[in-house]
């Protein structure tokens, strides 16, 4: 589990504000969920998490330590992305496997297997592993990056808007799904989400952003 810890942060793009200093703290292995409408700096915050943008202002702290500079291979942080981001010339089995692999000589081939296949019974998606994501639905997909996501054991999930892009059934369905994964439950999650059912269902707490502030 892990404690993650904005102060004071802000982030400009040229004369365009996206944070304006924003500071919270998590709590160790809770589900938070930011909350707002697009362009609010939701996934600003959560690209300055993982490390893809700096802030212009202030510090990014994980258990004490502050990550603020260091790259983001370094993190242990993983992200889903809202377009599910998933490699199309790969099988399902490798999409998943590839955070893995990435990390080259630090599992072996069976241990690789291994993780792949545990992730994959925890989101019901065994039988898609030796297709194309092409040949997936657009939950499976979603799936699929997650379990890309889960495959690492990371210190923190970041989810951005992972059901935006689904349509309302198998949005519940994967809400529901969410309260089942062992691995959310025991590890500190940030959710990011425009839809204040999503949040209400989901967050252990949630944060309020409006164009770059916290609002509550």
């Amino acid at each position: 589990m892990a404690i993650l810890e904005f102060r004071n942060v802000t982030k400009r793009y040229g004369k365009v504000t996206a944070l304006k200093n924003v500071s919270f703290k998590t709590r160790d292995g809770e589900f938070l969920v930011i909350l707002g409408p697009s362009g609010a700096g939701k996934s600003t915050t959560l690209k300055i998490i993982c490390g893809l943008v700096n802030p212009s202002e202030g510090t990014v702290h994980l258990d004490g330590e502050d990550i603020t500079k260091i790259p983001p291979y370094t993190r242990n942080i993983s992200m889903t992305f809202e377009n599910y981001s998933l490699y199309p010339h790969m099988t399902v089995f490798d999409n998943i496997a590839y955070p893995l692999r990435a990390k080259k000589g630090e599992f072996t081939e069976n241990q690789i297997r291994e993780k792949v296949m545990n992730v994959a019974r925890m989101l019901h998606i065994e039988p898609l592993l030796d297709r194309f994501p092409s040949e997936a639905s657009g939950g499976q997909k979603q799936r699929i990056a997650l379990g890309r996501t889960m495959v690492r054991n990371p210190r923190i999930y970041l989810l951005d808007e992972p059901l935006a892009h689904l349509d309302a059934k198998i949005r519940v369905e994967l809400r529901e799904e969410f309260h089942r994964i062992e691995a959310l439950q025991k590890t500190t999650t940030i959710y990011v989400t425009h839809d204040y059912i999503e949040a209400l269902s989901l967050g252990d707490r949630i944060m309020i952003y409006n164009e770059g502030e916290l609002l509550q």
